[in-house]
C-alpha cells in the first residue's frame, strides 16, 4: 500500500521506516530540510537502535524515500499524522499547532477514498475537531495513538503489544478499519490485540497509561521518601508489594523520578484538558504525581551533598548519564542534567559523560562540562552520581574505578548497583530510599 507520514520527528521516522520494512511503499514529508537529508542519507538525527539500518534498507529497496514537498503524497492511500504536541510556554496544555497545520497540508491532496490517521498524542477531542474539516474532502479520519518506548521503538513498532483504532461511527469508520487492518496485516497476522473504539476513547488511552505509569514511579519513590525517614530499604518494599499480583514488580524502582520529552508533558496536558472540561478534579491527584517526580531530583542533590560534609563548593562531580534514561539521546526533561545543574549552582564543578547523548546535552546546557570517554570523566572526582542506568555504569568494576576517582563517593540515583559490592571495596554508597 501506498503511505505517507507526516512529521519525521521520532515518532514519524521511526514509524515510516518500519512500514516500508513491511512492505509498503512510504513517503515521509518535513519541513525540516536538514532533517530530510539526514534521514535520507540514512542517519537519523537521533539515536534509537536499529533505525539506521531500517532507513538504509528501506531506500535501497525503493520503498522509503523522505521529502520537503507535500505533494508527493498525492497518490498515497493512508496518511499518518506524526508530528509533536509539545506542551505550551508557561501552561500545562498541549500545543496541537503542529497537528493543526500537518492536516491543514494534507486538505488539498485528499480524496473521498483517502484515509487520514492521526498518530500524535493530543487532548481528548482534537479528533471530533479535525473530522470536521475533513469533511469537505470526503476522507475517513481515524485515531491510532502510538505506545513507543524510546530506545525500543523499532521493536514497539513492529511488534506492538495493542492497536488502538479511534473511528467515527458509519460506513467511514467501518471503512477506515479495514483499510487500517491492511496496512497493519503482519502485525494482526501474529495476534497482536486490536480495539476498536470511538475517537474520544482512543485519545484518551495514550495518556491515561502515561499518567498510570507515573502513578506507580511516583508512589514507589513517595515510598522512598518515607523508608528514608523510617530506616526502611526501598528497594526490599518493592519486591514484597511487587509480588502481589494485582500491583506487579513493573515501574516500581524507586529513584531519580521520570523525565523526556513524552511522559511529563504528557500528564500535564492531561491535567490542562481535564481542566477545560470541568473535570480537573477527577485528575488533581496528578498534581501530587508530578511533584513527587520533581522532589526527586532536589533530594538527590541534598544526598550528595550531605555526603560530602555539607558542601558542593571546589569539588569534583562526575554525573554519569545525560539522557533522560538509557538507549537514548534525548536530554528533554533529563533528571539528570537537571542534578547536574543543580549542583554546579551550589559551587560544584561538574563534569557530564554520556554514551550518546553528549552533544545534544551541551547544546541544551552548555555551562557544564562534557566529557564522551567515561574514564576521562571518573579522573579525579570526588564524587560519583549514577544517574542514567546505561549498562556499561552498571558494570562498572569497583576496584578498578575507585584507582580513577579522587574520593570513593558515590550516589546510585536509579537503585541498579549492588551496595554490598562496592562497600566492600572500599567506597561510600548511597541511594534513594536505601539505609
Amino acid at each position: 500500500m501506498k503511505i505517507s507520514v507526516i512529521g519525521c520527528g521520532y515518532l514519524g521516522a521511526v514509524h515510516a521506516a518500519a512500514m516500508a520494512s513491511l512492505g509498503h511503499e512510504v513517503v515521509g514529508v518535513d519541513v525540516d530540510a536538514d532533517k530530510i537529508a539526514a534521514l535520507t542519507s540514512g542517519r537519523p538525527p537521533f539515536f534509537e537502535p536499529g533505525l539506521s539500518e531500517l532507513l538504509v534498507k528501506g531506500q535501497n529497496l525503493g520503498s522509503l524515500e523522505f521529502t520537503t514537498d507535500v505533494s508527493r503524497v498525492a497518490d498515497s492511500a493512508i496518511h499518518f499524522v506524526c508530528v509533536g504536541t509539545p506542551q505550551k510556554p508557561g501552561e500545562f496544555a498541549a500545543d496541537v499547532t503542529f497537528v493543526d497545520a500537518a492536516v491543514d497540508s494534507l486538505v488539498p491532496h485528499l480524496t473521498s477514498t483517502s484515509v487520514v490517521v492521526g498518530k500524535s498524542t493530543v487532548p481528548v477531542g482534537t479528533a471530533e475537531r479535525l473530522a470536521s474539516v475533513l469533511a469537505p474532502t470526503g476522507a475517513s479520519l481515524m485515531w491510532n495513538p502510538e505506545f513507543l518506548r524510546e530506545g525500543h521503538a523499532v521493536e514497539d513498532t513492529l511488534h506492538p503489544n495493542r492497536l488502538v483504532y479511534g473511528v467515527a461511527e458509519g460506513e467511514s469508520g467501518e471503512r477506515a478499519t479495514a483499510v487500517l487492518d491492511e496496512v497493519y496485516a503482519t502485525m494482526l497476522a501474529d495476534q497482536t490485540p486490536r480495539m476498536v473504539t470511538d475517537f474520544a476513547t482512543a485519545e484518551l488511552v495514550k495518556t491515561a497509561a502515561n499518567s498510570f505509569l507515573a502513578t506507580k514511579i511516583s508512589f514507589i519513590n513517595a515510598m522512598a521518601e518515607l523508608c528514608e525517614a523510617s530506616g526502611a530499604d526501598v528497594t526490599q518494599l518493592a519486591d514484597a508489594i511487587g509480588m502481589d499480583d494485582r500491583i506487579g514488580r513493573k515501574f516500581l524502582n524507586a529513584g531519580l523520578g521520570f523525565g523526556g520529552g513524552c511522559l511529563p508533558k504528557d500528564i500535564r496536558a492531561f491535567m490542562a484538558r481535564a481542566g477545560e472540561l470541568g473535570a480537573d478534579q477527577a485528575v488533581a491527584f496528578l498534581r501530587e504525581i508530578d511533584s513527587i517526580n520533581m522532589r526527586r531530583r532536589v533530594r538527590m542533590v541534598d544526598i550528595a551533598r550531605d555526603t560530602l560534609d555539607g558542601s558542593f563548593i571546589g569539588k569534583k562531580i562526575t554525573v554519569l548519564g545525560a539522557a533522560f534514561k538509557p538507549n537514548s539521546d534525548d536530554v528533554r526533561d533529563s533528571p539528570a542534567l537537571a542534578v547536574a545543574r543543580l549542583i554546579a549552582t551550589q559551587g560544584g564543578v561538574v563534569t557530564v559523560t554520556d554514551p550518546q547523548a553528549i552533544d545534544n546535552a551541551a547544546r541544551s546546557f552548555p555551562e557544564l562540562n562534557y566529557v564522551a570517554d567515561a574514564s576521562q570523566a571518573l579522573a579525579g572526582a570526588d564524587a560519583v552520581l549514577l544517574l542514567t542506568e546505561w549498562q556499561e555504569y552498571r558494570d562498572l568494576d569497583p576496584v578498578a574505578t575507585a584507582s580513577l576517582v579522587a574520593g570513593k563517593v558515590l550516589i546510585d540515583g536509579r537503585n541498579v548497583l549492588t551496595p554490598q559490592v562496592w562497600r566492600s571495596a572500599g567506597w561510600t554508597y548511597r541511594a534513594l530510599g536505601r539505609p
